[in-house]
């Protein structure tokens, strides 16, 4: 990578009429915008279908695109539906933020509407797509076809014969909810076609995507249901353990995020197949992609599954480099950012040295009370070029908001740091921000939030929390030329 910017902004984040931010013309405004700020990357978060609590990072598909995402007024002026229909609906959450439930029963309606008046069986698109993605669009359309039939309910809990994939059973789901299947089989179609056209449009004004993608994969979720095999499941197809973080200064429990674990031995042998499918379709879809708890590939940790919290868990080896040099054989080289984050031990150090792949900075980790041995890692002077630093993602405090809530100690630490004891509370954002971008890292993505001096109530996620995440979005009004131009000018001095 070359010395650039970019900012970070999820999807849903963007203004909108219908009460998510999707592939509308204000996503290409946003794209414009960008380009006139002097940026060359827009990261986003991931673009999965949400389950329970809507996090990007718990999907019901690691290939599935997000139904909320898909532009409506594209359907209605493509006559699929009509403007009075659209309006009929109440999308809008309170004080802008995102209500996922009304867009569940707001959008959904829409959308087969327009499934119905779309004659889809008719378009030799539409074929052709199905015929290239099929190695996961059946599974995953039958998987949210069953279901919706069973109100719901994690396959987990569905009958035997179909959540054991009898033959009988997958015949008989099959042809009873035919028409079930083909909408959401249509759904991802036309995801696929808003987002390549939208892609297409950043790529032309010089914008990269940069994706994120999980390590893991969603329990309830066509991957798991459909290939058990790839996952340490029991005959009953229970996970024997489950992914998390020990203990540490930050969880005194640890994290128990209960995602089965990959049976790495399985992938091994059958060469890295699902995962260099996985890896293509990133591909197809962004130009940089982000890979989540790259400390995983090196050693993950393996908690008992039934436990309370993560105490008991252990650490296992994973498949380290064996994994990335086939992926790169088989599809060739590609952008990729390893999140390197948290208690990095030499050999995840040595891991992505070996990779070649850039890791993470995030200066709010440099100043932290409770010293975990690595700060100096993560002051801004001591990151290498083949880095990308942020002043926080989308799991911290905004840049603002962790201003304010540092103790004064902090607060003076970082003043003389900086050697900066005049500039006011309330615009010491801009100085942090600054002083993220004046570093060596080849690439600077700045969380939009931090660029506004917005405080916690715009911070996108608090990890171990359900309910009231994933929700902040952007006024249209914030998009504004003087906050353009300041981004712009930070960028130009930066050498960015």
């Amino acid at each position: 990578m070359n010395r650039a910017a970019g900012i970070l902004l999820a999807i849903s984040s963007l203004p909108s009429k219908y009460g998510i931010g999707c592939f509308s013309k204000e996503a290409y405004r946003f794209v414009d915008w960008l380009k006139d700020a002097g940026q060359k990357y827009w990261q986003i978060l991931p673009m999965g279908p949400t389950g329970y609590g809507d996090s990007p990072y718990q999907s019901f598909s690691t290939f599935a695109g997000n139904p909320y995402f898909i532009d409506l007024d594209e359907l209605i002026e493509q006559g699929l539906l009509t403007q009075e229909e659209c309006d009929a609906v109440d999308f809008e959450g309170k004080n802008n933020k995102v209500d996922y439930k009304k867009l569940y029963y707001g959008r959904y309606p829409l959308l087969r509407k327009a499934y119905e008046r779309s004659q889809i069986y008719m378009n030799e698109g539409f074929k052709q797509f199905l015929n290239e993605n099929s190695h996961w669009i059946y599974d995953y359309s039958l998987f949210m076809a069953v279901k919706n039939r069973f109100e719901g309910k994690a396959w987990t809990e569905w009958p035997e014969d179909i959540r054991f994939r009898w033959n009988n059973a997958l015949d008989y789901y099959r042809t009873e909810l035919y028409y079930e299947i083909e909408f959401y089989q249509y759904i991802q179609f036309v995801f696929q076609q808003q987002w390549n056209k939208l892609r297409a449009y950043a790529n032309e004004k010089g914008i990269q995507i940069i994706g994120d993608i999980p390590i893991y994969v969603s329990m309830d979720s066509s991957d798991v249901w459909a290939h058990p095999e790839l996952f340490q499941l029991s005959e009953a197809r229970e996970p024997n353990a489950v992914a998390g973080c020990p203990p540490d200064g930050f969880s005194p429990t640890g994290q128990l995020w209960g995602n089965p674990l990959y049976d790495w031995e399985y992938h091994k042998r059958t060469g890295y197949q699902w995962w260099i499918e996985r890896m293509k379709a990133c591909f197809q879809l962004y130009d940089v992609v982000r890979i989540d708890h790259f400390r995983g590939f090196d050693e993950y940790y393996s908690i008992p599954y039934g436990d309370k919290t993560a105490e008991n868990g252990h650490w296992e080896h994973g498949p380290g480099m064996d994994l990335f040099l086939t992926i790169e054989n088989a599809i060739g080289h590609h952008e990729v950012i390893a999140e390197d984050l948290g208690f990095v031990t030499d050999t995840v150090k040595q891991l992505v040295r070996d990779s070649g792949f850039p890791g993470m900075k995030v200066l709010e980790f440099a100043f932290d009370e409770r010293d975990t041995g690595s700060r100096t890692d993560y002051f801004p002077h001591n990151y290498e070029m083949n880095t990308v630093a942020y002043t926080g993602t989308h799991d911290n405090e905004t840049i603002a908001g962790w201003w304010k809530s540092i103790s004064k100690k902090v607060q003076q630490e970082v003043r003389d740091y900086l050697c900066d004891y005049y500039t006011p509370d309330e615009k010491m954002y801009l100085t942090l921000v600054s002083l993220v971008m004046r570093s060596n890292s080849n690439l600077c993505v700045i969380p939009l939030q931090d660029y506004l001096g917005f405080d916690n109530k715009a911070r996108m996620n608090r990890p171990a929390t359900v309910g009231i995440n994933w929700k902040w979005r952007i006024n249209a009004s914030d998009l504004n030329t003087d906050v353009q131009k300041m981004i712009a000018k930070i960028t130009q001095i930066s050498g960015r």
